[in-house]
C-alpha cells in the first residue's frame, strides 16, 4: 500500500497552503478564463501555423531549413517546461506565467516581421521559450484553486480547449494568409495574450514556498538542456528514416550522458529541477509511463491523416484539417465528460483504463484503412480514437496532483507535461520511420500491377533520386509525385490508384506502433494506485492512507496542512 503522509499535525489552511482561499467564487472563474485563454494562445499557434507553414517556407525560400522552423520551436518549449514548473513553486505561479505569456507574446510579434527564414527559426525559438509555461503553470493554477475533488469539472475544460483551437486555426490561418497575408497569423495571439496578462496580474494571487530565499538548481538545469536538446535534434534528423547517420547517435550519445549527470546533480540538489523522490510514488511514475506511451502510440494517427486527406483524397491542407473533426468530437466529449465522472464518482483509473482501450481499438481499426475505405467508416475509427485520447487530456493531471504534496504541485504538472511532449516527438520519429520502411518500391510496384497494368511498364527498380518518403514534407511531396506525369497516359489513372492504395496500407501499417505504444500504455496505467481524491488543499495524513477504501471525504478531513513536508512515499 502506497503510504503518503505528507506532514504531521493538524492545522487551519491559509493562504500559502490554499491559494482559493479567500477568493470570491466569481473571481476564482475570473481566473479560470484568464487561464483558459493563456492555453488557448500556444493551442491556437500550433493549429493555425502548421498548415500555412509551407507557404511561409515557400515565400521566405527555405525549404532546405524547413524542420528547423518547428524544430526551434519544440526545443525550447520542451526543455523548458520542468523549469518553468519548479520556479513556480519557488517563487509562485503569477511571475512565471506572466513571463511566459510576455515571451509568447513577443516572439509571436517578431515572427510576424521575420524577413528570412533564420529569423523566423529565431524567433520560434523565442516564442517556445515562452510556450514551455503556458501548459504547466495553466493546470498548476487549477490545481492551486481546486481541490483535488473538484478538479475534474475545470480538467476536462482543457481538451475542449484544444479541440476548439483544432477547429478554428486551420480555417482562420489559410484566410488571413489569402486576404492579408502569412505575417498575419502571428498577431491573432497578441489581444488574446493581452486580455490574459491583464486578468492574471490583477487577479490571481501569488504564492510561493515559505521560509529562506529559495536557491535554483543551475547544475540540474545545465545538464537537463544538455541533456533534452541533442536528443530532441537527434530524433528530429532521424524522421527521414536514415538512422545510419552518426550525427543521430552521436548526439543521443551526448544527451544521454548529461541525462546521467542530471540525475547525479538532481539527487544531491536541496531544490532539483525534477525531485526524483516523486519517482518513487507508484501513482507517479505510472502515470508518467502510461502519458509517455499514449502520446507515443497517439502521434501517428494526427500526422498520417491529414497526410492520407491530402494525397489520397486531394484536400487541401486546411481541409484535411477539418476533416478530423470526428476526432476532435470524440476528444472533446471524452474530455468533458472524464472529467465530470472523476468529480462525481471520486474514482480514476477505470477512465482511465476505459480510454486506453477506446484509443487501442480505435487505432487498430485504423490498421484496416485503404484507398476506398469510406468517409463514414473512417470517421467512425477517428471517434472512437477521439473517446481515447480525451481522458488523456483530463484525467492523467488530476491524478498526478492528488498523489504529490502541495508544495511540489507545480513540479509535478510540468513532469507531466514533459513527458506527454517527449511521447509525442519520440511517437512521431519511429511512425515516420516505419512509414518510409513500409512504403517500398516493391509495394508501390505491387500495387500498381495489382491495378492491371502490364508489369513491363513498370520500372523493377525506382527512378534515380526518388524518394517516397518526401512525403511526410509538405515542401517536397510535390517532388515525389512527380513520376506520376512521366508515365504513358493510357495507363496513368492506374498508375494513381496503385500509388495511393500503396500509401494507404503504409499508413496503415504505421498504425501498428500506435496499437502496441497503447497496449503498453494500458499496461502501465493498472499499475496506478487510486488515492482517494482529496476534498481540501490539506496533505492527507498517515492514517488516511492505511486503507485504499478510505472514503474522499473522510481523507480530507483527516489531512494535514503544513504544506511544506516532504512525502514518505514507497
Amino acid at each position: 500500500m502506497e503510504a503518503l503522509p505528507f506532514d504531521d499535525g493538524p492545522g487551519t489552511p491559509d493562504l500559502a497552503h490554499d491559494p482559493a482561499l479567500g477568493l470570491a467564487r466569481r473571481t476564482k472563474f475570473e481566473i479560470l478564463a484568464a487561464i483558459l485563454l493563456a492555453m488557448f494562445l500556444g493551442a491556437l499557434d500550433q493549429t493555425i501555423v502548421g498548415p500555412v507553414l509551407p507557404r511561409i517556407v515557400g515565400d521566405l525560400n527555405g525549404a532546405d531549413y524547413y524542420t528547423w522552423v518547428v524544430t526551434a520551436y519544440l526545443l525550447t518549449s520542451t526543455v523548458t517546461v520542468p523549469i518553468y514548473g519548479k520556479l513556480s513553486d519557488l517563487y509562485g505561479r503569477r511571475p512565471m506565467l506572466l513571463l511566459g505569456i510576455v515571451l509568447f507574446l513577443l516572439g509571436s510579434a517578431l515572427s510576424g516581421l521575420s524577413q528570412s527564414m533564420w529569423q523566423l527559426i529565431l524567433f520560434r525559438g523565442i516564442q517556445g521559450l515562452g510556450a514551455g509555461s503556458l501548459f504547466p503553470i495553466a493546470l498548476a493554477v487549477i490545481g492551486d484553486l481546486f481541490t483535488p475533488a473538484e478538479r475534474g469539472k475545470y480538467q476536462g475544460l482543457f481538451g475542449a480547449v484544444f479541440g476548439i483551437a483544432f477547429l478554428l486555426g486551420p480555417g482562420l490561418g489559410g484566410f488571413l494568409t489569402d486576404t492579408l497575408s502569412w505575417h498575419a497569423i502571428f498577431y491573432v495571439n497578441v489581444p488574446i495574450g493581452i486580455l490574459a496578462l491583464i486578468v492574471i496580474m490583477a487577479l490571481l494571487p501569488n504564492v510561493r514556498k515559505e521560509g529562506a530565499r529559495p536557491r535554483i538548481d543551475l547544475a540540474g538545469t545545465v545538464t537537463l538542456v544538455g541533456g533534452l536538446v541533442p536528443i530532441l535534434v537527434a530524433l528530429t534528423i532521424a524522421e527521414d528514416g536514415n538512422w545510419g547517420n552518426p550525427w543521430i547517435w552521436g548526439l543521443i550519445g551526448l544527451g544521454i550522458l548529461f541525462i546521467v549527470t542530471f540525475v547525479v546533480a538532481e539527487a544531491r540538489s536541496e531544490e532539483p529541477i525534477i525531485p526524483l523522490h516523486l519517482f518513487r510514488n507508484r501513482t507517479f511514475s505510472a502515470s508518467m509511463v502510461a502519458i509517455f506511451l499514449a502520446t507515443f502510440g497517439f502521434g501517428a494517427a494526427i500526422i498520417f491523416l491529414p497526410l492520407y486527406y491530402q494525397v489520397v483524397q486531394g484536400a487541401s491542407a486546411t481541409e484535411s484539417g477539418y476533416k478530423l473533426l470526428p476526432l476532435l468530437g470524440g476528444l472533446i466529449l471524452s474530455s468533458i465528460a472524464s472529467g465530470q465522472i472523476v468529480a462525481r464518482t471520486g474514482r480514476y483509473k477505470p477512465v482511465l483504463l476505459v480510454g486506453m482501450v477506446f484509443l487501442t481499438v480505435g487505432l487498430g481499426l485504423m490498421t484496416q484503412l485503404r484507398a476506398d475505405t469510406s468517409d463514414a467508416m473512417l470517421w467512425s475509427w477517428m471517434f472512437i480514437t477521439g473517446l481515447g485520447v480525451g481522458p488523456t487530456f483530463a484525467v492523467f493531471t488530476i491524478v498526478v496532483q492528488n498523489s504529490v504534496p502541495f508544495h511540489e504541485l507545480g513540479a509535478a504538472t510540468s513532469d507531466l507535461t514533459l513527458f506527454r511532449q517527449i511521447g509525442t516527438t519520440v511517437g512521431l520519429t519511429m511512425a515516420f520511420t516505419l512509414f518510409r520502411n513500409n512504403l517500398t518500391w516493391d509495394l508501390l510496384r505491387g500495387e500498381i500491377v495489382n491495378r492491371g497494368v502490364p508489369a513491363a511498364l513498370v520500372p523493377a527498380a525506382p527512378p534515380p533520386g526518388f524518394d517516397l518518403g518526401a512525403l511526410t514534407n509538405p515542401v517536397g511531396a510535390s517532388t515525389a509525385m512527380d513520376f506520376l506525369t512521366k508515365v504513358p497516359a493510357q495507363v496513368q489513372t492506374l498508375f494513381v490508384e496503385g500509388f495511393h492504395s500503396a500509401l494507404s496500407i503504409a499508413i496503415a501499417n504505421s498504425m501498428w506502433l500506435g496499437v502496441g505504444a497503447t497496449i503498453a500504455a494500458f499496461g502501465a496505467t493498472v499499475f496506478l494506485h487510486e488515492i482517494p481524491l482529496r476534498q481540501t488543499h490539506a496533505p492527507r495524513s498517515t492514517s488516511t492512507e492505511s486503507s485504499s477504501t478510505t472514503s474522499a471525504s473522510s481523507d480530507g478531513r483527516a489531512g494535514s496542512v503544513r504544506g511544506t513536508g516532504r512525502a514518505a512515499l514507497d
